[in-house]
C-alpha cells in the first residue's frame, strides 16, 4: 500500500502555512528596520540639537552599540561620540573637537542630562591667526620650547606665549613681547592673550582642561567633564522633543 498520495497531501497542506510564516517574518523584519531608522533619525536629530546648542559648532554624531529604537523607548544612550564639523569651539577658529559622552539621558522636553565626558581639541596654527586676526599675521609654534610665538605689528614684534593646565584650567603666561628692545604697549598685548586664553577656557558641557601640549604645528588639549545637565532652549520656536 502506497502513501505517496497521502504525504503529498501533507505537504499541500503546510505549504501555506510556510508560506504564511515566511510573509510574517519578512513584515516583522521590515518593521523593525523601519521602526529602528525612524528612532536613529528622531534621536541624532535630539541629540545634534542639543550639543550643537551647548558647543556651538556644527557636528557629527555617531552611538555605540544600542539599538537606537531602545533609546526612543527608555531615553537613554550609554555613548554618544561626536565630532566637529565647522572646526569652530566657542570662540576659537580651526578647533577641531573629538568628543566622547557617557550615560547621556533624553527628556521628553528636550533637556537631559551627560554623565561624563573626555575629548581631545587640535587647535592649529592657522587657526590660532584667524581666531586672532586683526591683531597679529603670524602665528609658529614650539614643541621643545612648549611656546606659541604671534607676529604683530605687521611681522615686526614678535609676541611668545606659554600656555599651561593649572587647576583643571588653561592659563596663558606671556614669556616674550618685546620690538627693537622696546616692550610693546599692555593694551595690544593684553588684548591678544585674553582672547587666546578666552579660546582655551571657553569649553562647553562642563569639560575641563587637565592635559595641554603645544606641538609645532599648534596645541593639543584634553578636556574631561563629569555630570551636566542639558537644558532646554527657552528661545527656540522649533523645540525639538526626544
Amino acid at each position: 500500500m502506497s502513501t505517496a498520495p497521502s504525504l503529498a497531501r501533507r505537504t499541500d497542506r503546510r505549504r501555506p502555512l510556510v508560506i504564511a510564516l515566511v510573509v510574517v517574518v519578512l513584515l516583522l523584519g521590515s518593521a523593525i528596520v523601519g521602526t529602528e531608522a525612524y528612532a536613529r533619525h528622531r534621536v541624532s536629530e535630539c541629540i545634534s540639537s542639543q550639543f550643537e546648542r551647548e558647543m556651538g559648532s556644527a557636528i557629527d554624531v555617531s552611538f555605540g552599540p544600542k539599538p537606537l529604537l531602545l533609546t526612543y523607548l527608555d531615553g537613554k544612550v550609554p555613548e554618544v561620540t561626536v565630532d566637529s564639523r565647522d572646526n569652530r569651539f566657542g570662540p576659537a577658529e580651526g578647533m577641531v573637537v573629538h568628543a566622547t559622552f557617557s550615560d547621556v539621558v533624553l527628556n521628553d522636553d528636550g533637556g537631559g542630562s551627560v554623565g561624563g565626558s573626555s575629548a581631545d581639541v587640535t587647535w592649529s596654527n592657522e587657526g590660532i591667526a584667524q581666531t586672532l586676526t586683526g591683531m597679529v599675521s603670524g602665528v609658529q609654534s614650539s614643541a621643545d620650547s612648549g611656546t606659541v610665538t604671534m607676529d604683530v605689528l605687521g611681522g615686526l614684534a614678535q609676541l611668545e606665549v606659554r600656555p599651561q593646565v593649572r587647576a583643571d584650567r588653561v592659563d596663558v603666561d606671556t614669556t616674550a613681547a618685546q620690538f627693537l628692545g622696546i616692550g610693546l604697549p599692555t593694551d595690544l598685548v593684553q588684548g591678544i592673550v585674553d582672547l587666546f586664553t578666552e579660546s582655551l577656557q571657553a569649553f562647553p558641557i562642563g569639560m575641563r582642561a587637565d592635559r595641554i601640549a603645544v606641538t609645532d604645528s599648534g596645541i593639543d588639549v584634553h578636556l574631561t567633564g563629569g555630570h551636566f545637565d542639558l537644558t532646554t532652549d527657552q528661545n527656540s520656536n522649533q523645540e525639538i522633543r526626544c
